[in-house]
């Protein structure tokens, strides 16, 4: 059974053991996650947008690449992130309670998960501070800290 890592707060953002990068990019307006762990990691995602909550998933990312979870602006200031580390086990969770299901997915609302069929996960907020694109980075311990 994988370990569950616990959320640490770094410079005011959740971080894993496994340390999180959040940084903007100058490229298009997008929402990206860039795996710079030497793990595959499966990730998902929860926002609210104009109709509500949604949560979408599974990104199976390979280790050192990146990914367009959201094409486009940002639904909104605040994101929410969970990702599972494949090969070393645990994850990176947090407070916000989401729905996701074990295979891909995309579900709206956030509320009975468990009631409707779903899984309750723990999410982690990022504040994107209004931007209009933003980047995740995951990275291993040492190789760099949560950054704005």
């Amino acid at each position: 059974m994988p370990s569950r890592l616990i959320p640490r707060v770094i410079a005011g953002y959740a971080a894993a053991p496994f340390f999180l990068c959040l940084f903007t990019a100058a490229a298009h307006a997008d929402l990206k996650l860039c795996n710079a762990t030497s793990s595959r990691v499966g990730v998902a995602i929860g926002y609210q947008d104009t109709t509500g909550w949604a949560t979408e998933g599974w990104w199976n990312i390979a280790s050192q690449t990146c990914e367009t979870l959201l094409k486009g602006g940002l639904p909104s200031r605040f994101v929410y992130v969970h990702a599972v580390d494949y090969d070393r086990g645990g994850e990176w969770g947090g407070k916000n309670d989401m729905c996701t299901t074990e295979k891909s997915f995309a579900i709206r609302g956030v509320q009975d998960c468990v009631k409707r069929g779903y899984k309750r996960t723990g999410f982690f907020e990022v504040d994107t501070g209004e931007a209009k694109e933003w980047t995740v980075r995951l990275t291993d311990p040492g190789q760099g800290k949560a950054d704005k």
